[in-house]
This record gives structure tokens, sequence and C-alpha cells, in this order.
């Protein structure tokens, strides 16, 4: 009886060394154990056509780039893909990314697009290779200056210098917009194009009278910038925006809450809303997963930035700038026959 059982873990060891031995070298093609990982990185959800999911983004202390991390987490979980974001310039940048094939997803603010699919101020043709996926949370217009400028309007701002955002961004794009719309142009500013967190430091340096920084609330770099630093918040009054917003329709009149930056009352300003774009030529099939994906995983993107939270599926197709996708219609078709 002894001498059996003996017998029977000695063929149980050799069974599991063969079929380790098996394993590992019955194909020696490196790819297919790669593509096993990935199988079991993805064991229950569909794959996609495509290999890459690379996000376009923008500033690495943006809500584009926290939100936009969060997403290409999931993405990579989900279907085994490469899935990274890319640190960009943002809006314009990303769109001449996607039309150049250098990215398959991003995330722009609707006049950037807007200026894209018509051909106009920073794009020299039209940009008929994206397509719109959803329409995402409003980015507000954040006027910020120095209490030591004397700065407490838009007008104020001449002769001053002035940070309108980083070149090839939707904020550089809002911020010019909304000068002109005051009847002020750079040559009436001293201009530093800075992303979000070099123009808080150059404020907080003294470098900077007053910046433009559009995003989602609250901007992480305003928030670090408010410690010990007498920040003052330009409104942008909604009687002249309404006059502005006929021609520059993308502008929508929102009111940065109170408390947000310390702020005692309300301060009424501009906003845009963000879109989230992909290039055309992507498969129906790959931009429906991608879309469902992203709106099944909207809690987890709330809890990376809380600007995500004025995101919702029943907006989604609200405010549209590009054609919007077949695949994201599909699903957007699907819920609401549900």
């Amino acid at each position: 009886m002894t001498m059996n059982l003996k017998t029977l873990a000695l063929s149980i060891t050799l069974g599991a060394s063969a079929l380790a031995l098996s394993a590992c070298g019955g194909d020696k093609n490196t790819n297919a154990s790669s593509a096993d990982t990935t199988t079991q990185t993805a064991e229950s959800a569909d794959k996609l056509t495509t290999k890459f999911v690379t996000v376009g983004t923008g500033g690495a202390s943006g809500p584009y780039n926290i939100i936009g991390t969060a997403l290409t987490d999931h993405y990579a979980k989900l279907f085994g893909v490469n899935a990274k974001t890319q640190t960009t310039g943002a809006s314009v940048e990303n769109l001449n990314l996607l039309a150049q094939k250098k990215l398959e997803m991003a995330f722009v603010m609707s006049d950037a697009l807007s200026d894209a699919v018509n051909g106009q101020n920073s794009f020299n043709a039209k940009v008929d290779s994206v397509s719109q996926v959803a329409s995402l949370y409003p980015n507000y217009v954040q006027i910020v200056a120095s209490g030591a400028s004397g700065i407490k309007s838009i007008e104020d701002l001449r002769g001053k210098r002035v940070a309108v955002g980083a070149q090839g961004s939707g904020v550089e794009v809002a911020t010019r917009a909304l000068l002109e719309g005051f009847g002020i142009t750079y040559n009436d500013i001293k201009v530093d194009y800075l992303g979000y967190a070099e123009a808080a430091d150059s404020l907080k340096s003294g470098k900077l009278d007053a910046a433009f920084l559009t995003s989602g609330l609250p901007n992480s770099s305003l928030m670090e910038l408010e410690q010990g630093f007498d920040l003052q918040i330009v409104s942008v009054p909604s009687d002249k925006l309404s006059e502005i917003a006929k021609t520059k329709t993308f502008f929508i009149p929102m009111d940065i809450p109170a408390g947000t930056y310390n702020n005692d009352a309300a301060v009424p300003t501009a906003a845009i809303l963000n879109a989230l774009v992909v290039r055309s030529d992507m498969s129906d099939d790959d931009v429906y997963k991608l879309t469902k994906a992203f709106f099944e995983n909207l809690d987890s993107l709330k809890n990376a930035h809380q600007a995500a939270a004025d995101i919702s599926v029943e907006n989604a197709q609200n405010g549209l700038v590009a054609p919007l996708h077949p695949g994201a219609k599909r699903y957007y078709d699907e819920v609401a026959a549900k």
C-alpha cells in the first residue's frame, strides 16, 4: 500500500513536469507567450482590432491627463491592448496628431475642434479625419491675477504680462477669442505662452500679472497657488459674454462656484465643453467598445478627478462639434433602446 502511494505521487509529479515542459517548450514563438498573457488580462472582455490606444491629453497636472490616465488603465485591463496617455500641448496639438495618425483618441476643447473641422485660425485646412465620441464636462475660463497687480476686470489686462495658455492649446484658442470679444489683441498685452503649472509658478514668483487657465474645476495648479497667495479671480460679465457668443458659439455662461478657490461669491465666467474624439478611420466595433467602456467606468474616472462628475451619457450628444463616430452612435442607440 505504501509503495502504491509512492508510485502514484511519482506519476503525478512526472505528469506535472511534462505539462510544464510542454507549456514552456511547445511553442518557441515569444509572441505567442505574450498573446497568452494578453488573453489572461482581457479574459472577460472582447478584443479590439487595434493593438494601440494612445490618448492625447494635455499638461501633466490638468484634468485631461488625470482622467486620461485612469481611462487608459481601464482600456489596458479590459482589452489587453497597449493603452497609454501622451502628454501634449493639448487641443490643437492633439487634433494635428490625430490627423497624422499618431493618436487613436484625444481630449480636446470644443473651440479648437470647431476650428479644426472648419479649417480656420490654427488650422490651414479642414481636419476631416476626426470624429466625436462624446461631449464631456465644461472647461471654465479661469482668469486669475495677483492682488498686487490691481487687475479687477478684463479691460485692466492691457499692458500687463499675461499667460494665455500653452501654445497650440485649446486654452490659448479660447483666450484669444475671449480677448478679441473685449477688443483686446495680443499687441495690447505682454504675452507668455505657459501651461497651468508654469503659469501658477510665474504668478507666485511675480513674473506674471495674470493668467488664463481654462479647465475643469478645480484646477490643481490654482489650488496649490492659493495657499499663501493673494489670488484674485477676474469675472466675465454674462451680458458681454452673450454678445461674444453670437459669433463664438462655443462659449456658454457659467459660474465658478463660491468656495472653489476661497472665493466668497460665485464668479461669472465663460465655459467651453470638452470633447472626446477619435480618428475617423477607427473601426465602428472598436469605437463602440471604447465608448461603452468609457461610460461603464465613469465612476472610477470621477474618483480620479471631480471634473468627470459633470460627464453623463444623457448629455454626451449635446453640443457636438464634429461628426459623431458611427461606433459611438451604436452605443448611444443601444442605451436609448433599454
